[in-house]
């Protein structure tokens, strides 16, 4: 029988081998399936994809390389991992080690306010212990940060969530934080019952783009109750609502976070039995030692800055990656308190509390 090197030394022209078709291979017999293959895989995939490009793999080098059901694999399927196994599962500990001889970075996205408020703040913090840190910063809506983790282009989000969040994703939930509204200041409402004792509000509504998380949140709140009321002026950031009512322009959608309420034209109307909106960090695979200080400074920074909304210090995290019903993340990115039974990883020094709702 002709051996896999053999047939992997032919030269190309002779025997066209894909290296990604390789790759797939190698996660298929080292989780053992197709299907759990794909939930271990580092970037997306379907399963259907993954399927037909091993049958190519197959046609290409002529063998069978595993039975489907129930799964094992072939003479020639074991031949082939022993050959490729020594280099897919030695590269993540090779780009650790790469990395640690250059300055490590670190990519992130998050909202605007997020960036120029509150991350100089766990920069600095970061910076003593990873003293040569570089950053990427972008900033974004929810929706955009969803496809920058999507596409690889950045390596953590912080972002407003709700529901699952993909495959392969795992987040670290920072703080709760309350939703209110914000009025002009020479307004006579005291309150946000005066607003919902008409069915359709007639102030002009101020609000970040209908698909943003925390407009979600406050239309779903709105629902239940009963309540009609569109967004007339659509903002490109939260902290431009609080300028637009502070000059009289409408009612606007916002946070309870000092730096957009403390304004003197306006005035707070507290929510309090509408759903907080939970404020967390996702990421995709184990995160390197660079990111994971990143995420507990974030998690210290929250709970001093806002020690009654935070999740509290002091714990081990419960950090779970989940899958959502269709695996599209162009959307607000979800996420759900852990279940019982679902693999955990840990992170010292944070804890995630129960939703709130």
């Amino acid at each position: 029988m002709v051996s896999i090197a053999s047939l992997l030394a032919v030269p190309y022209a002779e025997c066209a081998v894909n290296v990604h078709h390789l790759e797939l291979f190698y996660y298929v017999a080292r989780h053992g399936g197709i299907s759990s293959a794909v939930r271990h895989m580092p970037y997306g995939i379907q399963q259907p994809a993954v399927s037909a490009q091993i049958l190519q793999l197959e046609k290409d080098l002529g063998v069978k390389l595993f039975e489907r059901q129930p799964f094992r694999l072939s003479d020639a399927g074991h031949e082939l991992m022993e050959f490729v196994e020594p280099f897919f599962g030695r590269i993540d500990e090779v780009a650790r080690r790469l990395r640690d001889g250059a300055s490590p970075q670190l990519r992130v996205g998050a909202s605007e306010v997020v960036l120029r408020t509150h991350f100089p703040a766990v920069l600095e913090r970061l910076r003593n212990h990873h003293p040569r840190v570089r950053l990427g910063l972008r900033s974004g809506f929810d929706t955009d940060l969803a496809i920058w983790l999507r596409e690889g282009e950045v390596d953590l989000i912080i972002t407003p969530l709700h529901g699952r969040p993909p495959p392969t994703v795992q987040s670290l939930t920072l703080i709760h934080l309350p939703v209110v509204l914000l009025v002009p200041k020479k307004w006579p409402i005291r309150s946000a019952a005066e607003l919902w004792a008409s069915r359709r509000p007639e102030p002009p509504l101020i609000s970040m783009p209908p698909r943003e998380s925390i407009c979600v949140l406050f239309q779903r709140g709105l629902r239940k109750r009963g309540i009609d009321w569109p967004v007339t002026i659509e903002a490109s950031s939260i902290d431009l609502i609080t300028q637009y009512v502070a000059a009289g322009r409408g009612a606007g959608l916002s946070l309870m976070m000092k730096e957009l309420v403390n304004n003197p034209g306006v005035r707070v109307l507290p929510l309090d039995d509408f759903e907080r909106l939970e404020i967390a960090a996702l990421w995709r695979g184990e995160g390197t030692p660079l990111l994971r200080a990143f995420l507990n400074e974030s998690s210290r920074y929250a709970h001093e800055l806002w020690p009654e909304f935070a999740v509290a210090v002091g714990k081990p995290a419960r950090v779970v990656p989940r899958a959502t019903g269709n695996g599209n993340a162009a959307g607000p990115i979800p996420v759900a308190p852990a279940a019982a039974g679902r693999p955990v990883a840990r992170i010292p020094r944070a804890v995630r509390p129960a939703r709130r709702g």
